[in-house]
């Protein structure tokens, strides 16, 4: 039902967790831990699940804060007042931000996938927390960058202390691009760096490398090399683990990115 990044479980402070498609009520073509309100779901099976994610992960899901995904760059900045805000019910989600930061325990960030990218973020100086969405668009706009920025500027994180994960998400194997990616990417990055993230692979068109991009803004940002996870894990190739859009041609779940601060109680 989860996969978690090992480098992280050595913190014993964060709660983190990304979930599989596996283990809970949704049927086909949701089948079966669809956790996305925005899916043509059961609304009552996609909250199921979502209480056996948060259970199996380890924390309330009233805790837990998810905005709008729109395939931006805006990052929010959340704290006790967001608290559970999109948890329960799609109508309290947050206005759109594809990228959440806190440095409040209690509060665990949220985001949905289904092949874009899942970056999350953990300073373990400043105890800081963020998650981003980061799709074709995200990715060629810099988003990892936006959620560096704006944590050093909300909680003096230092980009050398920050840990960064890229989560699974459809890899250049799969992920064959148009011209409107083709140019963006061409664009976005200098000559030589295009050309090694636009993958030739004996097909018509080129595959878009998203964890290579989002790889090389983290660097470019300051995240020390060996502060950077990368899964490499494509979530067309494990359809049976994920949830994949392009794979499924549009009609799945969505799986979900978590991070968050755990509470410390102190003994009176």
């Amino acid at each position: 039902m989860i996969e978690q990044i090992q480098r992280l479980l050595r913190y014993p402070e964060l709660i983190h967790g990304i979930s599989t498609r596996q283990g809970g009520v949704s049927v086909p073509p949701h089948a079966t831990l669809n956790l996305g309100f925005s899916r043509p779901d059961d609304p009552a099976a996609v909250l199921a699940n979502r209480r056996r994610f948060a259970d199996r992960v380890g924390f309330r899901l009233d805790d837990a804060i998810l905005a709008g995904q729109v395939h931006g760059t805006t990052v929010a900045v959340v704290g006790e007042l967001q608290r559970g805000r999109g948890a329960i019910e799609r109508e309290t989600t947050l206005p759109p931000a594809d990228g959440l930061v806190t440095n409040q325990p209690g509060l665990v960030l949220w985001a949905n996938f289904a092949d874009c990218t899942p970056l999350l973020f953990f300073d373990p100086v400043a105890q800081a927390v963020g998650v981003a969405h980061a799709g074709w668009q995200g990715t060629v706009n810099n988003i990892a960058q936006v959620m560096i920025t704006t944590m050093q500027a909300q909680f003096g994180s230092q980009p050398a202390n920050i840990l960064a994960a890229i989560g699974p998400a459809i890899g250049p194997c799969c992920y064959e691009v148009d011209q409107p990616v083709i140019g963006a990417v061409e664009q976005a990055f200098a000559e030589h760096s295009a050309q090694m993230l636009l993958r030739q692979l004996g097909k018509p068109r080129p595959h878009f490398d998203l964890w290579a991009a989002n790889a090389h803004w983290l660097l470019q940002a300051g995240i020390q090399p060996a502060n950077l996870i990368r899964m490499n894990m494509c979530t067309a190739c494990h359809h049976d683990r994920f949830f994949s859009h392009r794979h499924e041609r549009g009609a799945t779940g969505r799986f979900a990115a978590v991070i968050g601060l755990r509470e410390v109680h102190h003994a009176v």
